[in-house]
């Protein structure tokens, strides 16, 4: 098999050491931006956002910002003042990608895309369902049955041997 096609068989390579330096600095440098409120419209000028990420394409031409609203619970869906703050963050983002420009040295400077971070909600989700009553007892009788201790109703008679 060759090299070519052995690759494109193969799934999505993960991030680049550079790729995760990068992002992290960009992170670092947008969370202050956006908690100077430097900005015209007034949508973003009393939003309180959190960056939690920053994915920069193998290229570092493009990344994707993922923002959660300060304080905000995603879980209850996002609302009309979510979505106004989004659309207006990507409308400015020119402008946000000037300002980093003014405070890191690269040779290309990526273009931001800003996107909501459901990631908070999903972990908070899996907690809710780890902690659900049911699923504790399953748990349970999981552990119960690894220590040795098995129903009678799991034993069919046969000898396994």
């Amino acid at each position: 098999m060759s090299d070519k096609s052995r690759k494109r068989h193969e799934g999505p390579k993960p991030p680049s050491q550079r790729q995760l330096r990068v992002g992290e600095e960009l992170r670092h440098i947008l969370a202050r931006i956006l908690e100077r409120h430097d900005f015209r419209d007034p949508i973003l000028e009393g939003a309180n956002l959190t960056v939690t990420g920053v994915d920069a394409s193998p290229d570092l031409r493009r990344a994707t910002v993922f923002i959660v609203p300060l304080g905000g619970n995603l879980a209850d869906g996002v609302d009309g003042e979510t979505e106004a703050v989004l659309k207006a963050l990507n409308h400015a983002a020119p402008y946000i990608r000037r300002q980093v420009a003014g405070e890191v040295r690269m040779k290309f400077l990526p273009a931001f895309t800003f996107r909501l971070d459901h990631s908070f909600e999903h972990a908070g989700r899996i907690d809710a369902l780890l902690h659900d009553p049911r699923v504790v007892r399953d748990l349970h009788s999981d552990d119960d049955r690894a220590d040795g201790e098995w129903d009678d109703a799991d034993d069919d008679g046969r000898d396994d041997a």
